[in-house]
């Protein structure tokens, strides 16, 4: 039988007797009885290496083959084409094995790489620091919260628009739900599908921390964010856009984005990658680590941790975050992505994408499908078309998107539809066909 535990009984037996302990369960005696009943978990027995492969063949056989499905799901997982350099990259064995450098000027190659990506992640952000990132999206909008806290102490509101992914709405309340000092609330979105800016003005006073949106939101549609980041400074409160547009330009302060389209797979909605930047100006209160760029005494240019600001580093007290890693194979990966697509090439892929949804939006339009908001969108849209046509498009090969009745009760009949670089002409045609055949019916009955 293939075992999973290194340690022989004779092993265990000889750690206890070492430490004075009769047995596993004496090292959690401390615990309530309580407790531990309830942090039981009920495994199923152990398999052979031979049934576990087994397994997983009779798992792997239920996919649909490589002609099957025409998926046009998004919801804040986005399906690219990756370079095959990225990935033959990450194999390399220093890269592929490397943890957290804990001597860290011993790792250049790892220090320059992170480096890189924070060069990156500010241009793309357009602001002045970026930190080596975060685990994903969601929590890097959720340290945004707390670092505009600790920017701000004092004030206890935090603004989040409704229209903002209710993952990163969710990750934000688990992270301040243990803060008696900090309410979260919301911004109502408007007919367009934008947030609704008026209530957001009508609704600022002076105990607001920071307004929080996505950009695009849940919905794919485009944010005024200048015009958010305009209230939220009048306020005296910080602006923070989830985003993967350049938001500096629009005046906000930090900007934080999930960096998964940036060469990582669709794989079961994970793993991601948080980008994180913020002004220079507040770069002490930024959680994560930032490596600098610097000589050694034969001038030789070299890299350096500069700010390592989390618990193991520094007085915990002091620390503005407890993050232990920073995501680094993932953040290589976008490195490589964006060092392969250049800026010309990561534009051009942007009006490819945005063409494209605009296509697609276009003929469900003309086939009697119509669009569930009127704002500007990018490679996301929602459409109207009923719940129940999702479920038999599935069951043909069409997965139309996202029903977003399942995050948001009133858009029932609500699509959430993306379309991307990767999506053809035979896939998007299955799309149109499928979605408008009822609605033709519809207008012949």
């Amino acid at each position: 039988m293939s075992g999973y535990a290194p340690h022989t009984a004779g092993d265990i037996a000889a750690m206890l007797a070492a430490i004075g302990a009769s047995s596993i369960d004496d090292l959690f005696a401390h615990v309530p009885a309580g407790l531990r009943t309830r942090a039981a978990i009920d495994l199923p027995a152990g398999l052979t290496e031979p049934e576990l492969r087994a397994r997983f063949e009779a798992l792997a056989a239920r996919n649909a083959n490589g002609a099957g499905p025409a998926v046009f799901l998004g919801a804040g997982a986005y399906p690219h084409w990756v370079p095959a350099a990225v990935d033959q990259l990450l194999l390399r064995s220093e890269f592929l094995t490397a943890y957290t450098p804990y001597q860290p000027e011993v790792s250049q190659g790892t220090l320059q790489a992170t480096f890189e990506f924070q060069t990156f992640v500010a241009l793309l952000l357009g602001l002045d620091v970026a930190n080596a990132s975060l685990y994903d999206g969601a929590s890097a909008a959720a340290e945004a919260v707390l670092m505009a806290r600790r920017v701000l102490p004092g004030r206890r509101t935090v603004w989040v628009s409704s229209a903002l992914h209710p993952h990163y709405r969710a990750v934000i309340r688990t992270y301040v739900r243990g803060l008696a000092d900090v309410e979260v609330r919301e911004v109502p979105f408007a007919a367009d599908g934008r947030t609704d800016l008026g209530a957001l003005g009508a609704a600022l006073g002076p105990d607001a921390i920071a307004v929080v949106l996505g950009q695009p939101n849940v919905f794919g549609v485009l944010e005024d964010a200048a015009h958010a980041a305009e209230l939220a400074r009048a306020a005296g409160a910080l602006s923070i856009t989830a985003t993967a547009a350049p938001p500096g330009a629009c005046g906000v302060d930090i900007a934080v984005a999930e960096g998964q389209s940036f060469g990582l797979p669709v794989a079961y909605g994970g793993p991601g990658v948080g980008l994180f930047a913020t002004r220079e100006r507040y770069v002490r209160s930024m959680p994560g680590r930032v490596v600098g760029e610097t000589v050694d005494a034969h001038g030789r240019r070299g890299f350096v941790l500069t700010l390592a600001a989390r618990e193991q580093h520094i007085r915990r007290e002091r620390a503005t975050s407890n993050i232990c890693t920073n995501q680094g194979l993932c953040a290589l990966a976008v490195t490589i992505y964006l060092s392969l697509l250049g800026r010309q090439g990561l534009g051009a892929l942007a009006a490819t994408n945005y063409r494209a949804a605009h296509a697609v939006a276009d003929r469900l339009e003309a086939a009697g499908v119509p669009r569930r908001f009127g704002g500007p969108f990018f490679n996301e849209f929602v459409v109207q078309a009923p719940a129940a046509r999702w479920e038999a498009l599935v069951r043909e090969g069409v997965v139309a998107g996202f029903p977003l009745a399942r995050w948001y009760p009133a858009l029932e009949d609500a699509l959430l539809l993306c379309v991307t670089e990767v999506h053809g002409a035979r896939d998007i045609d299955r799309l149109v066909r499928g979605l408008a055949a009822p609605a033709a019916r519809a207008a012949r009955g």
